[in-house]
């Protein structure tokens, strides 16, 4: 009889799948590593896209598992060693976050609005291609994130989720990327971190 009830305990909890959509701002960052070898640019602002699946064991704790993405641009100012005097290059970066964290929510789960704040840890994958030289470079990175908002729930089983987030890319420790004459490479020398902050949020469904 226990485990019946243990059984059915678990199946009440809730399970949720958000369909994400936001606006991530510019973010600019420069690594200077060599009086005469740095870089500086910008990662440029626009639509970050993402789905998460939230795992609530009660009505006030959630655990979500989620997956961003934002494709831009990457114009940058770099000199080297082995270059020829400064070199501008605008890059096309890929950026993907996929992230595990816990969200604690605020209000009454009956009620149809509901507040939350959340942390996650997790990595990034990010693509940088040079369009000058025809070539790409790939990084992995840890990072972390924090998110702050709320939930409107217009029925039992869809929402709309507005939130602020940022999420931000450890550079400080292993490879990073860096930049020499022959393109964008893989290295150990960076130490500029990424900060990215967006505001928007999505729909969510509830699986109940």
């Amino acid at each position: 009889m226990m485990f019946l009830l243990g059984i059915g305990a678990v199946f009440a909890q809730d399970f949720n799948v958000t369909v994400y959509g936001s606006y991530v701002f510019d973010d600019s960052f420069d690594s200077y590593y060599d009086y005469n070898a740095y870089y500086n640019g910008k990662i440029k602002g626009g639509l970050q896209w993402g789905i998460g699946g939230e795992y609530k064991p009660s009505p006030y704790m959630g655990v979500e598992l989620t997956y961003f993405r934002q494709d831009t641009d990457s114009p940058t100012t770099y000199q080297t060693l082995y270059s020829n005097g400064v070199q501008r290059t605008n890059f096309d970066l890929g950026i993907n976050y996929l992230m595990l964290g816990g969200n604690r929510y605020f209000s009454s789960p009956n009620a149809p609005f509901q507040g939350f704040g959340g942390l996650m840890a997790g990595v990034m994958f990010a693509n940088l291609h040079n369009p000058d030289l025809d070539r790409d470079s790939d990084v992995t990175k840890f990072s972390w994130g924090a998110k702050l908002g709320g939930i409107y729930w217009m029925s039992d089983y869809v929402g709309i989720k507005l939130q602020a987030q940022l999420l931000s890319a450890v550079q400080a420790a292993g490879g990073g990327f860096y930049f020499s004459a022959y393109g964008p490479q893989t290295g150990v020398t960076t130490y500029s971190t990424i900060y990215q902050f967006s505001l928007g949020g999505g729909l969510v469904f509830s699986l109940n």
